[in-house]
């Protein structure tokens, strides 16, 4: 298993582009959140419309799992907490999106929505809990957010995920696959990668350009490199 782990695109369809040529080389790829520009002068119903398009492209050539982030979304659910309902609407085949749990060859995943109040929070509560029964092996999620670590750290202060430190410390996944803190990876005492007991963590942060920052995982061969204009560098993960 190969894959891809990207984040925090925000808008920029040249780096969507650039996935569309990279994707052939992994089994998988994973956006992990924050696809729209909240602050983009382009209005958000153009950027969806857009980002919709570029994400059924992406997912024609590999299996694409997408989280949503709290820039994207764009409704309420019943209890009136935030959702992003455009990106339930790009599910497909091959397009994993919030609340999705599949198997892609030997590793089941689950894909997390953002959560913006209890509501939302039990039901992903409740997803994990389903999805451990389907166990059988390595399993990845795929959340917005990190826990508190080395990849949540801004460089002056901490934006983890209590409430997601918590799940990883029942469930024991495999590793988990976020972003939201663009410069973690970039910042000392920050990191791309890290463990909370077991579990593996992954944040690819966000780069000007082109071409994004990114995190190519191989469980084959129990190594994980960091790519992005800071250079390259590699961990193994065994």
């Amino acid at each position: 298993m190969r894959l891809l782990l990207v984040s925090d695109l925000h808008y920029k369809l040249r780096q969507y582009d650039w996935l569309l040529g990279a994707a052939p080389n992994f089994d998988a790829v994973v956006v992990a959140g924050d696809h729209v520009d909240a602050f983009s002068v382009v209005p958000s119903e153009v950027q969806i419309a857009a980002l919709s398009a570029s994400l059924a492209a992406l997912a024609q050539q590999r299996p694409l799992l997408i989280c949503s982030g709290n820039h994207d979304l764009d409704a309420r659910n019943e209890e009136g907490e935030k959702t992003a309902a455009w990106v339930a609407a790009v599910r497909g085949h091959a397009l994993a999106v919030d609340g999705d749990t599949i198997e892609v060859g030997d590793t089941l995943f689950s894909v997390c929505p953002w959560w913006d109040g209890p509501h939302a929070r039990e039901g992903v509560e409740r997803m994990l809990e389903e999805a451990a029964r389907r166990r059988r092996g390595r399993w990845i999620w795929v959340y917005h957010a990190p826990p508190e670590s080395a990849l949540s750290w801004t460089g002056s202060r901490h934006f983890g995920d209590a409430v997601l430190a918590g799940l990883i410390k029942r469930h024991g996944p495999t590793a988990v696959l976020c972003g939201h803190i663009h410069e973690a990876p970039f910042k000392r005492g920050g990191s791309w990668i890290d463990r909370l007991g077991d579990t593996l963590l992954f944040n690819s942060g966000r780069q000007i350009g082109d071409v994004p920052a990114r995190v190519e995982i191989d469980f084959a061969r129990g190594e994980a490199r960091w790519i992005s204009l800071a250079g390259i560098e590699e961990k193994a993960i065994q």
